[in-house]
């Protein structure tokens, strides 16, 4: 059975990348066949994953219908992995879209001829509230919502779930919350054990377990276009990432046997993304 996982918080800099390609990743190396989905027109997940998209159809086609979805999926390097990746195309998107009939249902239309495809489709919205995210929240099963460990960490998620309520009335009946993740964590100041303290209070048990350290290889990776696990296994954020994943598929990871299939079938090469 396939799950659209949408991950989604109209403000910046939360981690929403780094967190649709880290978790995309490691469903990839846990065998199962996992898309990511650049919705983001700055292309972010696109670089960060190495994938160059230059002269590649890209979602903007998708969603434009001017190209299929089938001939837009490209296998990534990475195990198990696919992309629909994003370009600059995608700022217009938005602006086209308004004009269409059933705008809201554009993405939904086109994941459903391949959804069942793949075991995991992980979609990475852009920060804002527009078209493109509502789309993302039409076609998705559920949101995971990743709030920063910062003062006002709160602000602007009452108006996200609002708007994913809204949606789940007229548009997606099925649309739930994954989950709310605690990120770019520093444990050595006050103020994070606080604001975790604040979002647990508010969110309650739709709180991941996990809080994703504020971690420098996590900030590296994505210049060199590799997920964590690919840059550094062994480091804090990498082991947070795969424990985020065990919560999400509810079950144990073996970490040495996804060690084992990264030294078998991945280039090692450490090079700077295109």
């Amino acid at each position: 059975m396939s799950k659209i996982i949408g991950i989604c918080n109209q403000k910046g800099g939360t981690g929403k990348t780094t967190t649709a390609i880290n978790l995309a990743s490691y469903l990839g190396l846990t065998d199962k066949k996992t898309l990511i989905i650049d919705m983001d027109p700055q292309g972010n997940a696109t670089s960060g994953m190495g994938f160059n998209a230059e002269g590649k159809h890209s979602i903007y086609d998708v969603i434009s219908a001017t190209s299929n979805i089938e001939e837009s999926i490209y296998q990534t390097q990475w195990p198990g992995l696919s992309i629909i990746p994003s370009n600059i195309s995608l700022t217009g998107g938005e602006i086209e879209l308004v004009n269409i009939e059933a705008r809201e249902m554009r993405l939904r239309e086109e994941l459903l001829k391949i959804k069942e495809k793949f075991s995991y489709i992980i979609i990475d919205a852009p920060p804002s509230l527009g078209l493109l995210t509502v789309n993302v929240l039409v076609a998705a099963d559920s949101v995971l919502v990743p709030i920063q460990c910062e003062y006002y960490a709160l602000e602007g998620v009452s108006k996200l779930l609002h708007t994913t309520e809204l949606i789940k009335e007229r548009l997606n009946s099925s649309l739930e919350i994954e989950g709310v993740l605690l990120t770019m964590a520093d444990f050595r100041t006050r103020l994070t054990l606080q604001v975790i303290e604040e979002v647990r209070k508010f969110f309650k048990e739709k709180t991941f377990n996990t809080i994703i350290p504020r971690n420098i290889k996590l900030a590296e990776a994505p210049s060199f276009g590799k997920p964590i696990h690919f840059y550094d296994a062994f480091c804090v954020g990498s082991k947070a990432y795969l424990n985020l994943t065990e919560e999400i598929l509810k079950e144990k990871i073996d970490f040495y046997q996804i060690i084992k299939k990264t030294v078998e079938g991945v280039p090692q090469t450490l090079t700077k993304a295109e």
